[in-house]
């Protein structure tokens, strides 16, 4: 049976090993490495579809199993359509499971063997995630991408309490497999877990990629670990995954981290950041962040960030858009959320030039030259 998601390598940075690939999917391909915006309830906080495609140049987006369940319900979405045809978007979709927000949810939920109770945050309501819950869920969706239901640890945690979940997520994975009827249409893909242990980082790594799912993700870092053991783990799990497979890092979104995991060998990125720092009033530029709404920029009449072609930079001022946030006007989150998410596509555009140039590199230590002012 023809799989619905597909990876060609393109190019190898003698530099550093980095990826320069593509992901097929039923609405079209992916240029990778790549960052994706998150698109929780069906929507990137703020950006119509049109601003994504045409202003930041998303190629792919998130949303959110968990956040879809509860409101408007799974059923309606696929009523209109599904999630394409639901939020008017025709390029890839990827959905996760909900994992790491129904475990974030903290005493609101209990978890078992056979998944996941929990309470709704919205009003309290009782429901349960199982992995075959999840995947009738995500089928519904409609997505390019469906995630395996898993466990995610908080940092710290125990080496057993540890294994234990990650031993879970693989049988959750095996069910998630079991269970997922639309192959043609949707790829799915595993989660390796394991905390910060590299004994079982390697066991969780096996034992999923003895599924031959389309593609494997690394979950459970950039989980409020020091930046030392994220690179440890992240340099440690990324050769395990298979090479002619999409390697997925979940909940990355600094510039920094972005560069790191190109470096390290991952083709796709995801996280919430750019638009959540954008409600707060602060821009992401080449030279390191922007507060904005600090009284410096009153009257500073220069782009967020000279080097940025995103049509915020090219029509206004930091000052109006201080002016714009401080006076809680949608616009100012608007125009820094558009800028934002367009300086993180564009860098990634800018990784991906620089891995078939074999010049990644240098490209990385002169970019923290000026984004840390060194």
């Amino acid at each position: 049976m023809e799989k619905a998601i597909t990876y060609e390598l393109l190019h190898t940075c003698k530099q550093t090993g980095a990826r320069r690939g593509v992901i097929h999917t039923p609405h079209g391909d992916i240029q990778t490495p790549i960052f994706m915006p998150v698109g929780t309830q069906a929507t990137v906080k703020s950006m119509t579809p049109e601003e994504l495609k045409e202003e930041v140049k998303a190629q792919i987006i998130l949303s959110n199993t968990y956040h879809l369940y509860l409101r408007p319900g799974h059923e309606i979405v696929k009523e209109a359509g599904g999630l394409h045809s639901f939020m008017r978007w025709d390029r890839p979709i990827l959905t996760d499971s909900g994992g790491f927000q129904v475990f974030s949810l903290g005493d609101l939920r209990t978890i078992s063997e056979e998944g996941v109770v929990f309470k709704s945050h919205l009003d309290g309501s009782r429901h349960e995630f199982t992995p075959e819950k999840v995947m009738e869920i995500e089928e519904a969706l409609g997505s390019d991408i469906m995630m395996a239901f898993d466990e995610c640890c908080p940092y710290p945690s125990t080496y057993e309490y540890t294994k234990q979940s990650m031993e879970r997520t693989t049988r959750w994975a095996i069910r998630c497999k079991a269970a997922h009827k639309t192959v043609e249409k949707q790829g799915l893909f595993g989660i390796i877990q394991g905390g910060f242990y590299k004994d079982l980082r390697k066991q969780s790594a096996e034992e999923l990629i003895a599924l031959d799912l389309p593609g494997y993700a690394i979950g459970g870092i950039s989980v409020g670990e020091p930046k030392e053991e994220f690179l440890d783990i992240l340099r440690y799990t990324t050769p395990l995954m298979p090479e002619n497979k999409p390697r997925y890092l979940m909940g990355v979104g600094t510039p920094d981290y972005l560069l790191e995991a190109a470096l390290a060998g991952i083709d796709m990125c995801d996280c919430v950041l750019p638009t959540r720092i954008a409600r707060n009033g602060t821009a992401m530029t080449s030279r390191g962040k922007v507060v904005v709404r600090n009284a410096t920029y009153e009257r500073d009449w220069s782009p967020l960030d000279p080097e940025c072609d995103c049509y915020t930079c090219k029509n206004y001022t930091r000052g109006y858009i201080r002016h714009l946030v401080k006076a809680n006007e949608i616009l100012g989150i608007r125009l820094l959320s558009l800028h934002n998410l367009r300086f993180l596509t564009n860098l990634m555009e800018r990784v991906r030039i620089e891995i078939e140039n074999d010049n990644l590199g240098n490209f990385v230590k002169e970019f923290y030259q000026k984004y840390y002012g060194e």
